[in-house]
Order: C-alpha cells, then structure tokens, then sequence
C-alpha cells in the first residue's frame, strides 16, 4: 500500500511541490519505522526499514527510501564516497549544486567550508534558476559542480557536460550520476519519441530522454572530463554495504578538469 501511495504521489505531483510535501511528513512516517536493521550515513537515522521508492512498477523498488532525509541509494554512496574519497567535508571549495537533492541541501550549505550555491529550473530551494544547457556563470568558477539525474532530462547532454566542463576551475571535479542500463553497451536515445508513455516504456520514466547505457563515461570524456568509473559500493565492507543499503551495481563516475 505504502509502495502505491508513492507512486501514485510521483506521478502526479511536480517535483516543487513533492520537495514541499516531504518537509511536512518525513519525520512523522519516520517514527513509525524505527528500528536498527538499516542506517543512513547521511542522516544518521536507524531504522527497521526503509520506505519504497520508484515511479512505476516496473522502476519501484522496497527498502531504499530513508524517512527521515529521503536519502535514496545513490544518495548514500555519494555521500560515502565524499566522505572516504575527497577532501569536499574539509577542504575551502566553492561549489555549484544542480538539482540539489533534499537530503544534501542543508547539510552541505551549513558546511563552513564550503561556498555553496544551489541551482535548478524551478526547484524552490535553489538559489539561481537557469537551464543547465545554459550556466551564467564564467568559466573556471567553481571547484565542485554536482548535478545528479539530470542529463537524462535535457535535449543536448552534451552541450549541459560542456557547460559544467567550462564553469570549472582546472583540477576541479563534477559528479554528473544518471539512471542507467548497466545491461546495454549503448545508450538509447531518439528524438522522435516525444509520447510520454513510450519514453516511460522506453527510458523509464516519461520525463526522461534517454537511457544511458555503458558508453555514458565515454560521453563525458568527450567533452574533456579525465572519467574514472567505479562499482565503488563493490569496494566496500558488505555488511555495511547492507546496511546502508547501496546499489551494488551502480557506476560512480568521478570526473576532473
């Protein structure tokens, strides 16, 4: 029934008005699931469980929503990998978050180490509203660009990478993670399925333009980026793996100027 309510919220509700709606209820469902079995390393929460996530059927899936942020699995191995892998908690930065996810959003701006700015289309907890296809920004601005299932949304990915590409400083890194088929060599794209339905059929969702396949990093290197790929969830203690609930199979991609 909860998996239902989700969905059904998903579909219907604009992504503004879903960010204000889980303001108001995550932390009511929260204590109704309290429990020690799973933990989010974002927010610190134990719980016996977390909530179901996905848009449809076929994209749903139990135990990957935290109540009390609304961290999803990417989310956790991010914030991980920020941890173990970078200086991002500890480091003067100045940083450029595209579609700043709730569950990041006043953790990194409270951050004192950080010049943080967020951005988005119409997101009403951005700073900026622009199209990522266009950044107002000069180029070599920022140290840090985050932008996480985006490109999948936007007519010319490549012209968005560019973008984020110009607006960084040299040596500076993106996080650019997008939904993706890890059973498909290419990506799968065409311009002519504008019906929402096939692109739900075809991409997984109907907002969504493409599906990314293998040769997403191959697309990011083409714009400039130095691309390591890596199943960094594979990389760590299993139990834990667990218990945070990662995406075992999903490609991080760290890409530097």
């Amino acid at each position: 029934m909860i998996k239902r309510i989700i969905r059904i919220l998903l579909q219907i509700f604009p992504r503004p008005v879903l960010i204000r709606m889980s303001l108001l209820i995550n932390r009511v469902v929260a204590i109704f699931l309290v429990g020690n079995k799973v933990e989010c390393p974002v927010c610190g929460g134990h719980f016996r469980k977390f909530l179901p996530y996905g848009y449809t059927k076929a994209t749903g899936r139990d135990n990957c929503l935290c109540p009390k942020c609304l961290s999803l699995e990417r989310h956790r191995l991010m914030w991980l990998y920020f941890n173990k892998e970078t200086d991002f908690f500890s480091k003067n930065l100045k940083v450029l978050h595209i579609a700043p996810e709730q569950c990041f959003y006043k953790r990194f701006k409270a951050l004192a180490n950080l010049d943080y700015t967020t951005a988005d289309l119409e997101s009403p907890i951005a700073d900026v509203h622009f199209d990522v296809q266009e950044i107002p920004f000069a180029e070599e601005t920022y140290d840090v660009v985050i932008c996480n299932h985006v490109m999948e949304h936007v007519t010319d990915d490549a012209k968005a990478m560019n973008e984020i590409y110009r607006v960084l400083k040299p040596n500076g890194f993106a996080i650019l993670q997008v939904p993706m088929d890890t059973d498909n060599p290419n990506t799968m794209e065409d311009p002519n399925v504008t019906d929402p339905k096939e692109r739900e059929k075809l991409y997984r969702q109907k907002d969504h333009v493409r599906l990314y396949g293998l040769d997403y990093g191959d697309r990011l290197s083409a714009v400039g980026f130095n691309v390591v790929a890596r199943k960094y969830a594979q990389e760590l203690d299993t139990d834990l793996a667990e218990k945070y609930r990662l995406p075992m199979d999903e490609i991080f991609y760290f890409n530097q100027k």
